[in-house]
């Protein structure tokens, strides 16, 4: 008898070896005509979730050979960067009903106690505010429950709509409550919310929420502290947040943008930025400008403030240096030529002037108004800028901002929508006015993801990434939360 050979099938008709590749006209063999319909038969397609598990299997192998490092488009990269953009490439958003016009304009995510029933539970609130002027408190889980007449908001998933429903139902963020008398109507827009930088170690006796609002026609703006050092308790009905909000100072101008640190508040008006002191409301002028401040923020250190300017500059200003009082009609402070960014082919430099103790050496140009800033607490000489033309860059404080990185596709033409970073600052998240969601990376300014998310401009909506809850966003073109806007 023959011997089999491998990829050879024996006739024994015609006495000889045939390759099992294709048919054998007059062949008899039985299995000749198997091998051959395998053989013609197509390899299945794999589809998108059997690519995803491949790509991972196959980073998964590269490290336990390789160590750390792995190859990726002819380079070498590291293995826990790769793998956490492949999860932020592929984020699930939930929207809350119920909550449009509510978050539009202002939120904050943070871990308070509430009184409850069953005892001093800690929870997570989210504080948000509304371009009509709404202020609210939410919780987030089922403590709500305990609330009288308390508004349930139910998450729905609008990306991505194709997912599986039983996936769907596990991934779900869980319910927000909102207790009945959680919400305030604030004489104007909200314009900002914001916690102290240091609030999880500062003394909680003092601890505060600062709330700004835009101001009208007829009054200016006003600076609110919201007292979050006690617990919540829901069965206080209507005076559970209105007793906890008191007005500390009150301004003529419009006030844009603030930020706090420990007991005193930078406020970014129409005519400059103004010092004050939470405890006594007592305030002071560390800038005057005719440029009005739109976005503004402290550093790591607390004793500078970096301020970007409507017609498009960024300066920082010492608060430690003397200031000028607020009712002082002669301005003290020192005066300042800043050059103002060439846009078209004006060939001419011009220049505006500013009034302040500014780090003359440090003061940056965008191509139009400065919408957001986001100062980076790992690297303290870092920190990100956007502008209203939809221009996002990295800067470096150290080489009279240099520009480190670029991140291409934002879409924005006059609005100040803001910006996000994650815990770990490694991605970068923003709406535009297209109603698109994207995420960069910090590092590499490479876009991780770009898409379309319909029906959630001015909600409240949750950002999941590998399966973790932790975001909260406003949604659509006003853009996102400042803080924890992405799981680690």
């Amino acid at each position: 008898m023959p011997q089999d050979l491998p990829g050879f099938y024996y006739d024994a008709e015609k006495n000889r070896y045939f390759p099992v590749k294709s048919p054998i006209p007059g062949s008899s063999s039985r299995n000749n005509s198997s091998a051959s319909t395998s053989a013609q038969k197509p390899p299945p397609k794999p589809n998108n979730k059997t690519k995803y598990a491949a790509k991972v299997v196959k980073m998964l192998h590269v490290r336990e050979l390789c160590g750390n490092s792995i190859s990726c488009n002819k380079k070498k990269v590291n293995f826990q960067e790769q793998y956490q953009k492949i999860q932020t490439s592929k984020p699930i958003i939930w929207k809350y009903q119920g909550t449009q016009r509510i978050a539009d304009a202002a939120l904050e995510h943070i871990c308070l106690d509430v009184q409850t029933p069953n005892g001093l539970i800690e929870t997570e609130i989210l504080l948000t505010g509304g371009l009509n002027g709404t202020f609210c408190c939410y919780e987030v889980g089922s403590i709500g429950e305990h609330a009288i007449n308390g508004l349930q908001c139910m998450p729905n998933l609008v990306h991505p709509m194709n997912i599986e429903k039983e996936t769907a139902s596990l991934k779900s963020p869980g319910l927000i409550w909102r207790p009945i008398g959680a919400l305030v109507q604030m004489p104007s827009n909200v314009s900002c919310i914001n916690l102290p930088r240091n609030h999880h170690s500062i003394d909680s006796s003092t601890s505060h929420a600062l709330i700004t609002t835009l101001g009208s026609e007829s009054s200016g703006g006003s600076v609110y502290s919201m007292n979050i050092s006690e617990p919540l308790e829901y069965d206080l009905g209507v005076a559970m947040l209105s007793r906890r909000i008191d007005e500390i100072s009150r301004f003529k101008s419009t006030i844009w943008t603030s930020d706090s640190n420990g007991n005193q508040a930078v406020i970014g008006t129409n005519i400059g930025v103004a010092l004050v002191n939470i405890d006594s409301g007592r305030k002071s002028w560390i800038c005057r400008s005719k440029s009005d401040v739109l976005s503004l923020q402290f550093d790591s250190s607390g004793n500078n403030v970096l301020c970007g300017f409507r017609n498009g500059s960024i300066v920082n200003i010492d608060t430690r240096e003397k200031s000028q009082d607020f009712h002082d009609t002669n301005t003290t402070l020192p005066r300042h030529q800043i050059p103002l960014p060439s846009r078209g082919q004006k060939r001419e430099k011009q220049w505006f002037e500013l009034r302040g103790n500014i780090h003359q050496s440090r003061t940056i140009s965008m191509p139009s108004s400065v919408s957001c800033l986001a100062g980076l607490k790992t690297y303290d000489d870092y920190f990100l800028a956007s502008s209203m033309d939809g221009t996002i860059r990295l800067y470096d404080h150290r080489f009279r901002g240099a520009v480190v990185q670029f991140y291409e596709g934002h879409v924005n033409s006059h609005t100040r929508i803001q910006i996000g970073v994650d815990p770990s600052e490694r991605f970068l998240m923003s709406g535009g006015e297209d109603l698109c969601l994207r995420v960069w990376s910090i590092k590499s300014g490479e876009m991780l993801y770009e898409d379309k998310i319909h029906e959630v401009s001015g909600y409240i909506c949750m950002l999941a990434v590998n399966k973790m809850w932790k975001p909260f966003w406003r949604g659509g073109m006003v853009g996102v939360s400042t803080r924890d806007v992405l799981c680690q």
